[in-house]
């Protein structure tokens, strides 16, 4: 009887899955992720992008319409959920994250959906409750493998956070957030070659990602390798021009390769985004920045 019932617990969720699939194809591709927008990953820029907000605001609207008539879908709370935190509203999200647990308590992903969001808001040991209940639900579950790894690096448990990274890539090894992650890792060792091998697949895999062209720049320069930096960061600032990191990682760049004029633009350009970024207001007095000066950045 309980084994009928499990199965048709199954069966009713592939069937609403189904029914939901048009409403909730933006959204699905946010649940379950390693980042929610605006919550703000620590490694990764924060989304401002008036597109994305429209976006979520879409999901959100549509989401809710679905709670209406199915409410006692898990898989829509937890979808709404996602939308929530894309939208950078964590109270909300973690309400439907609740209710998605409370509707099946057996459900993995709703875990560490709700984990990430724990997560962002540096409430660690939630997180990491949260991640690991979602894998002894489901113990080849990725995403909850690569949210615990990140919470393992945050808390400096390196062996820890290797572990899980490299079980990502063993279970899903197009991840390039994993390779990402896992280079992050041994760049905080001091394990640069390695670093800069594992951001080079993660752009290999997303070669639209700013992120991974800017931490390589950094194990390139920790190696003295400035002119491989230097392009890394021409790259990663026409990516995303507002960016300070990018921007006065590129000053110091060219700086050790003797360009101080482009140098010069560089940290100008950090702090006319940023006024009071330490590296550009150090960088940009160390090669004898003008304010006002109009440079020439490429």
């Amino acid at each position: 009887m309980q084994a009928s019932a499990i199965g048709q617990r199954k069966a009713n969720r592939k069937r609403n899955a189904a029914a939901l699939a048009a409403v909730l194809i933006a959204a699905s591709a946010l649940a379950g992720c390693a980042s929610l927008g605006n919550l703000g990953d620590p490694s990764v820029a924060e989304k401002n992008d008036d597109a994305i907000q429209g976006a979520s605001r879409s999901n959100l609207t549509s989401l809710s319409e679905v709670i209406a008539r199915h409410p006692a879908d898990p898989q829509a709370y937890n979808m709404r959920g996602s939308a929530y935190g894309e939208a950078g509203m964590a109270d909300q999200a973690l309400a439907d994250f609740n209710k998605a647990i409370s509707l099946d308590p057996n459900y993995a992903q709703a875990y560490a959906n709700r984990g990430l969001v724990y997560r962002h808001l540096n409430k660690l040991d939630l997180a990491l409750a949260d991640y690991n209940k979602a894998l002894a639900l489901d113990a080849s579950y990725a995403p909850a493998y690569l949210g615990r790894g990140m919470v393992y690096r945050m808390q400096r448990q390196t062996a820890q956070a290797l572990a899980d990274f490299n079980k990502v890539i063993a279970l899903r090894p197009s991840d390039s957030e994993a390779y990402y992650d896992r280079g992050l890792l041994y760049q905080s060792q001091s394990q640069h070659q390695f670093a800069v091998n594992d951001f080079t697949t993660a752009i290999g895999l997303a070669p639209q990602r700013e992120e991974p062209y800017v931490a390589r720049a950094l194990s390139y320069l920790a190696l003295g390798d400035n002119k491989s930096a230097a392009s890394d960061l021409d790259h990663a600032v026409q990516v995303n021009p507002s960016d300070p990191k990018a921007w006065a990682s590129r000053g110091l760049a060219y700086e050790r390769l003797g360009q101080k004029e482009k140098a010069a633009g560089s940290y100008a350009k950090a702090l006319n985004i940023n006024n009071k970024y330490p590296p550009a207001v150090t960088g940009f007095a160390r090669v004898g920045g003008e304010i006002g000066k109009a440079y020439q950045t490429f």
